[in-house]
């Protein structure tokens, strides 16, 4: 796989699926499931994604937000 994730959407991303497990953790303990269950998955991804630095939609619809560094010997 290669990264298309790179630099602040990585770090939007972190922060989101952090924020989700929070979330998910809040809804476990009023006993919402449904709600705890999909908010985990959601930010199980987007973790899983700022992990990897590879993002399957991004691949789909050609984004790369990574940045590219040039290097010349000029």
């Amino acid at each position: 796989m290669q990264r298309n994730v790179g630099g602040l959407d990585r770090i939007v991303r972190a922060v989101l699926g952090i924020w989700l497990l929070a979330v998910a953790g809040a809804a476990v303990l009023t006993d919402r499931r449904a709600i705890a269950v999909t908010t985990a998955i959601a930010a199980a991804g987007l973790l899983l994604n700022a992990t990897t630095r590879f993002c399957g939609g991004n691949y789909l619809l050609g984004i790369d937000t990574t940045e590219t560094v040039s290097c010349s010997l000029e």
